[in-house]
């Protein structure tokens, strides 16, 4: 698993889960075992992130069939009796997911580490509350699955403070204004900023770059398929800080939107990424019902905001 790429996924993320929540909580667990096995044939449709995975596990073309870039692994607080659905539903979709763990009614993310997992992603907002707070990277999903369910291009966008980095210049933000936010990362430029919780995920992604660059090397004709982007309410003076850390850390992205205030949606239509990663819930809320997003839960700025879990 070291060499890999690792996500964790639940099923309330890939899938749409929403008739089968319906029943567990208006009829309860016995009547909720018994709709899933009598529904046992039924395929699930896609959820939130089922276009992410599809494509992210797509990248596995790129390397030997003995040595694949991505291993995606179902995490799930169902048991394995009312788990067959979900995996069926895998199989049925054709994607290539083998490895799942069943937990009754208790969140698995406590295996990401010793599975080697950049990633945990669910839609119960306590799951990924309480494995944020535990320093996994972790993120709840919100909103519709891309447009486009098929196809091999992946366009991943991220924010930066309290995503890819820590949140320490967020704090200064919110405790004295932006004024000094921008002075404080003005006298900064050089100090790189500590890695925030997706920085391992985006070091994942870039090392499929990086094969897909030395393919480009080989084959002038080749069409990247990952493209990565920051889209961030900084702007200048604060924005070189962004590029700076990044180099520090030997990461990278194609593009940076330096937004400093306009709303992030108006960008991410336009961008169309099929997955969005942002702290702040406010941000995402006005972009989700176009571009499939993930909250992620860190930091000052969702210290008081604790959302109940949908599943």
């Amino acid at each position: 698993m070291d060499d890999k790429l690792v996500i964790g996924i639940a099923s309330s993320a890939l899938f749409d889960l929403a008739e089968s929540d319906a029943v567990f909580r208006e009829q309860g667990e016995a009547k909720y075992r018994q709709y899933q096995e009598e529904n046992i044939a039924e395929v699930l449709s896609p959820g939130t992130a089922f276009p992410f995975i599809r494509r992210l596990l797509s990248l596995n073309a790129l390397s030997p069939k003995d040595k694949p870039l991505v291993e995606v692994i179902v995490l799930s607080r169902n048991d394995p009796e009312t788990g067959l659905r979900v995996m069926r539903s895998i199989r049925s979709h054709d994607l290539p997911i083998t490895r799942a763990i069943f937990m009754q009614g208790k969140s698995p993310y406590k295996f990401m580490e010793a599975l080697n997992m950049s990633l945990f992603l669910s839609a119960n907002a306590d799951d990924v509350r309480t494995a944020i707070d535990t320093g996994f990277a972790a993120g709840q999903v919100l909103g519709s699955p891309a447009a486009d369910l098929e196809g091999s291009d992946l366009r991943i966008a991220f924010d930066f403070d309290g995503v890819l980095a820590d949140d320490s210049s967020e704090r200064v933000m919110q405790s004295e204004g932006l004024e000094a936010f921008h002075a404080h990362e003005s006298a900064r430029v050089t100090q790189a900023l500590e890695e925030g919780r997706l920085a391992d995920f985006l070091r994942g992604i870039n090392r499929i770059q990086d094969l897909e660059e030395n393919m480009v090397h080989s084959d002038p004709n080749y069409n990247r398929r990952v493209h990565v982007a920051i889209v961030t309410a900084r702007n200048a003076p604060s924005h070189e800080r962004v590029v700076r850390t990044l180099q520090s850390w030997g990461l990278r992205v194609n593009d940076a939107f330096f937004l400093g205030g306009v709303e992030k949606a108006r960008v991410l239509r336009v961008l169309k990424p099929h997955i969005f990663f942002d702290d702040q819930r406010g941000h995402l809320t006005s972009a989700a019902d176009d571009v499939p997003s993930v909250h992620v839960p860190f930091g000052i700025v969702n210290h008081d905001s604790v959302e109940s879990p949908p599943d």
